[in-house]
């Protein structure tokens, strides 16, 4: 039996050129940074700083000029696309601050379609995971209902249940309590918080918040992950 990774997330040394003003590069940069096994990180600062850009870095959505990335051990940069897509499926959940639903499809329906990516193949127990999640984040009436006809706070409970279908080793969410009221969010905040512990899997959450980030245990400052350099010294 091959041992756990030590952590969930692993990056090093990672360097990425996000455009250009003037003479100058716009770079994202940071030296090291990980996330254990289960752990549950915020990362905060203000529009810009680079915080959705370390989380897509994250995902494997993009790719750095330099360092490495790693995920339960893997290199992404080691993966084909179809690899690194299969990998994702298998490895990740997502949350999103606008939900990414398909409006033709019930709540029960858009967690099973996430659901093909995932470990099982047999449909009839897709349906009845998809089922169980869904009561589980309180939408036990909605199954059949679709994305139009649910408050923004249900949407958002399909896309947790929706992101924990394939039973992940690590959640990213980015800002999924930006599109909701006050109450509500502290609603979705506590449940992504509570349904992480429960399926055992580390939490990498992308927040302006910072009183739900101080409820986590752990908050980084992403404040100066980008800033302006030379063109020669990024090239160096």
């Amino acid at each position: 039996m091959t041992a756990r990774a030590q952590f969930a997330v692993e990056v090093q040394d990672c360097r990425l050129c996000l455009g250009k003003v003037g003479n100058e590069d716009i770079v994202f940069r940071i030296s090291d940074f990980c996330v254990g096994q289960e752990e549950h990180v915020a990362l905060c600062g203000p529009s810009g700083c680079g915080k959705s850009t370390l989380l897509n870095l994250v995902a494997g959505l993009r790719q750095p000029d330099t360092g490495k990335i790693r995920v339960q051990d893997t290199d992404l940069r080691q993966l084909s696309p179809s690899k690194l897509d299969t990998f994702r499926g298998r490895t990740m959940g997502f949350i999103f601050q606008t939900f990414n639903l398909l409006d033709t499809f019930s709540a029960l329906e858009n967690v099973m379609i996430g659901m093909r990516f995932g470990r099982t193949s047999s449909k009839g127990r897709h349906k009845e995971r998809a089922a169980r999640l869904l009561e589980r984040v309180g939408l036990q009436r909605r199954l059949h209902t679709r994305p139009a006809h649910l408050s923004v706070g249900e949407r958002q409970r399909v896309a947790i249940a929706r992101a924990i279908a394939n039973q992940p080793t690590l959640l990213l969410a980015d800002e999924p309590t930006g599109a909701l009221d006050p109450a509500t969010a502290s609603d979705v905040f506590m449940l992504i918080r509570d349904v992480c512990q429960e399926e055992k899997c580390a939490l990498l959450m992308v927040t302006h918040d910072l009183n739900l980030a101080m409820q986590l245990p752990r908050q980084v400052d992403c404040h100066d992950l980008v800033g302006h350099l030379a063109s020669t010294e990024v090239r160096s």
